[in-house]
């Protein structure tokens, strides 16, 4: 088969050689990109008078044709023709002819790739920021349900202090928060038209690259043809977005993870997203919360392949950058796939809120509310902390909770655990006493839950 630039070549390429080089089973994916951007630059040829207006109704008739064609399934792409581009491009000339070998004119297939990516990674933050949204509407009916319910919140996966529900299930609405924010500051950088740039150094032929940039919705055009066909920051930019996303995916599953087995018995996953083992019939698994957490640690290797990739290439252009599309395509599909299946999964997951409450009870976690009673009776931090920290290690050799101390052994420690102390004491009263910014109170929560009913909206 004739290559697009076999006129140099007295030999066919070498059968292992096509195969090694091909990248048609990854970009062919592309195609709604490309045909787009080849429609976009066709009429711009034509209002440059580089092809008359019967050859630009000829080539879009055509690639609306061959689109059509790929989405039912007709459609035959062929290896020997490298990629996605030059399957397009010789389906349209075997079409219509010479006025398909004009489009490639002041293109090159540099600037062609850049921009199909561009247009696909701009489309993929759209899709991923309605799925990170729904993750978040799905936190917040949690958050809005059953959220008044007490639990223990953990540092160094010890007891640490009572918080409410919403508040931990609001963490994470946060969190994602923060990945939707980044997703759009990269669009920014990605949606940036190449096209025009050629293969590096621009043309010589009178083309207007500002006018396809608008006509494909960029929010401008390249101001350097060199970095404009060799930048591919905005596809790693995107691949870290999409690695903090699994992150914090992992986070949560990790924990919805321990809450769920029957040491700690904080959750009841729905069966639907549970399976169970060839040989324990009681068996319960998280196996989609396992994947979530394992399938992170693929989307860091996306991330440092790119990376790696990227790191010793001279300027412009260079062949490796074929590989960006393997991490690129496969990160966005693992995250995307995580994020689809996370929000029902919230939604039909439940709290056991009794079993919540009892474990409040355990690990003395009204200690820091004791001592900030005594720092409100003018005790020093410091020396609060002392004084409590003896009352916990009696309590703690009684196999007792602090409440169950006597007034006597309170007063024993300090003159000032008076029996109003005991109004600090106890998970509850510990939750009614929270007063700061952005504290587990129910008051507090109730503002953070009217914030994201405001912002999740619309």
């Amino acid at each position: 088969m004739q290559k697009p630039w076999g006129g140099r070549y007295q030999k066919d390429t070498n059968e292992q050689v096509e195969q090694f080089t091909e990248s048609l089973s990854v970009d062919r994916r592309l195609y709604r990109q490309d045909i787009r951007a080849s429609l976009a630059h066709a009429e711009m040829l034509a209002r440059r008078r580089l092809i008359t207006e019967v050859e630009l109704a000829e080539i879009s008739g055509a690639l609306k044709e061959i689109e059509g064609e790929i989405e039912e399934g007709t459609f035959e792409f062929s290896v020997a023709l490298e990629d996605v581009h030059m399957n397009l491009e010789a389906a349209l000339i075997e079409r219509v002819g010479d006025a398909g070998r004009k489009l490639h004119t002041a293109r090159s297939r540099n600037d062609q790739v850049a921009c199909d990516v561009r247009l696909w990674v701009r489309w993929q933050i759209d899709a991923m920021d309605g799925l990170l949204r729904e993750c978040q509407l799905a936190l917040v009916e949690k958050a809005e349900r059953q959220g008044q319910a007490m639990m223990p919140g953990y540092t160094h996966m010890q007891h640490a202090q009572p918080v409410l529900l919403g508040h931990a299930l609001l963490a994470y609405v946060e969190m994602l928060h923060r990945d939707r924010e980044r997703l759009d500051d990269c669009r920014r950088r990605a949606n940036v038209s190449p096209l025009g740039a050629c293969a590096l150094a621009g043309t010589g032929l009178p083309a207007d690259p500002e006018s396809v940039a608008r006509e494909l919705g960029f929010e401008r055009c390249f101001t350097n043809s060199i970095d404009a066909v060799s930048d591919r920051d905005f596809a790693v930019e995107f691949v870290f977005d999409l690695s903090m996303i699994a992150m914090h995916l992992s986070r949560l599953a990790e924990e919805w993870i321990i809450w769920s087995s029957h040491e700690f018995d904080f959750l009841d996953l729905d069966e639907s997203f549970c399976t169970g083992s060839s040989i324990m019939p009681q068996k319960k698994n998280p196996d989609v919360l396992e994947l979530m957490r394992g399938r992170c640690g693929r989307v860091y290797g996306d991330l440092v392949a790119l990376l790696t990739m990227l790191k010793g290439l001279p300027l412009a252009y260079n062949r490796d950058m074929q590989e960006d599309k393997k991490s690129l395509f496969d990160a966005a599909d693992t995250v995307g796939d995580a994020l689809s299946i996370a929000a029902e999964m919230i939604r039909t997951a439940e709290f056991k809120e009794q079993r919540l409450a009892d474990a409040c009870e355990l690990g003395h976690m009204d200690a820091t509310a004791l001592a900030d009673f005594l720092v409100k009776q003018g005790i020093p931090f410091r020396e609060a902390h002392q004084i409590v920290g003896r009352a916990v290690l009696q309590a703690a050799a009684d196999g007792a909770r602090l409440e169950d101390l006597s007034p006597q052994q309170l007063k024993s420690f300090s003159e000032l655990l008076t029996e109003d102390a005991y109004r600090a004491l106890g998970p509850q009263n510990c939750i009614e006493s929270y007063r700061s910014h952005g504290s587990s109170s129910p008051g507090e929560l109730e503002k953070q839950l009217n914030r994201w009913r405001s912002e999740l909206s619309g």
